[in-house]
């Protein structure tokens, strides 16, 4: 894996800086700080959602502009954004004024995240999975190292001052990116001789629509991220009202379960490459399964840190593979668009899973629901499964 092209490290560090200074701005700051302007429950949780739903709408789009025009300049787009917006936080005076800035921000993770996975995955098919697997560990650094260095920072100043920490933090990920060197994509190479803008569009996403394996990925994606986020939503409730555990108890169930999926993601891809993508992927269904199946019955701090490390296992197993199907299935004029329209699926779940979850506990209990989570997301482990089985008997 050391062997990598130096851009590829470039971007692995650039990514990591950016993570963990995005990340640093919404747990626990952002609730913290729109409370203290006066937002109240649910103008709290907007806020805290707004800038997924930016990312809905604009990756597939973002995708297919860098396509024709290339990766480079989007991607200092998004270095500028990620970098410039957090010194505008300490001008916000009213929950509103947050929520707009909230959704200005969001674009920069609407611009990196496609742009950056394109530039992965056109390092070549080669071990795709694995280095994609490598390469995200730099996203999970961030969400496992951001919430203790905020938490730290808050003991010494005020939510906004916190902010400009982030924009000075984001800033250094400029210098890995100055030395990167970018190659033209497919559609940027024909300067000449390429469609028009709307045409492009339009041949794009009718090709990536037309691409089955690009769906049933992100579909497979938009299930697992359901049952995810629902459990990152009512965990920690269930953790403190119905279990008995600590409040530190639930914060640290999320820790242990970022550090088994950032330690996961290298072997789950090169497991990927190996033994093929459908296997893995369903490995980790079923892993998340087991899980879900455990957590209902934990009553000691040993058992919870069970279910998160074999929840963190579970993720990091299944995630480069997803990735990989996606760039796979669609051609290289259009991998930007393809993983736009996954980054676009993958936010979807986010969103369902925790109201879907929500919805299924008003009626029934903490443990019939996570019960039915693990018979649903086992039941899609076995079909995958299947799938793969099918297709070796096409192929023989």
């Amino acid at each position: 894996m050391l062997r990598q092209p130096a851009s590829f490290w470039r971007l692995f560090g650039a990514d990591f800086i950016l993570r963990t200074a995005y990340q640093m701005g919404k747990t626990p700051v952002l609730p913290l700080f729109a409370a203290a302007i006066g937002a109240g429950q649910m103008l709290i949780g907007s806020i805290v959602a707004v800038s997924t739903v930016t990312g809905m709408l604009l990756k597939p789009m973002i995708g297919a502009l860098s396509d024709r025009w290339g990766r480079r300049l989007w991607l200092w787009l998004a270095l500028a954004v990620f970098a410039g917006t957090p010194f505008l936080y300490q001008f916000v005076t009213t929950p509103d004024e947050l929520l707009v800035l909230r959704l200005f921000h969001g674009t920069a993770t609407a611009i990196f995240g496609p742009v950056t996975l394109a530039y992965i995955i056109e390092m070549g098919r080669e071990e795709r999975a694995t280095r994609l697997g490598w390469f995200e560990m730099a996203r999970s650094g961030g969400y496992f190292f951001a919430p203790a260095i905020t938490g730290w920072l808050l003991t010494i100043m005020p939510p906004e001052q916190v902010f400009t920490i982030i924009g000075a933090l984001s800033c250094l990920a400029f210098i890995p990116v100055a030395f990167m060197t970018h190659t033209d994509t497919p559609l940027q190479a024909q300067r000449e001789h390429r469609p028009s803008l709307w045409r492009q569009l339009a041949t794009g996403f009718s090709h990536a629509a037309s691409r089955i394996e690009l769906w049933f990925a992100s579909c497979l994606e938009v299930t697992v991220y359901c049952v995810t986020y629902g459990l990152k939503a009512f965990l920690p409730i269930f953790a403190v009202q119905e279990a008995g555990f600590s409040v530190l108890a639930a914060g640290l169930f999320f820790t242990v379960q970022e550090a088994a999926h950032m330690l996961t993601r290298p072997i789950g891809g090169r497991l990927g490459d190996r033994r093929g993508y459908l296997p893995a992927i369903s490995g980790g269904m079923a892993v998340l399964g087991a899980a879900l199946l455990l957590l209902p019955t934990t009553t000691t701090g040993a058992e919870l840190v069970t279910v998160a490390v074999l929840s963190g296992i579970a993720q990091g197993l299944i995630f480069p593979s997803t990735v990989a199907l996606v760039g796979n299935a669609v051609s290289a004029s259009h991998t930007g668009l393809g993983l736009g329209m996954y980054g676009t699926m993958k936010n979807l779940g986010k969103v369902i899973g925790p109201i879907a979850t929500g919805a299924m506990l008003e009626l029934l209990s903490y443990g019939t629901v996570f019960r039915a989570l693990a018979g649903f997301i086992l039941a899609v482990a076995l079909f995958v499964l299947l799938t793969h089985r099918q297709r070796q008997r096409v192929y023989e």
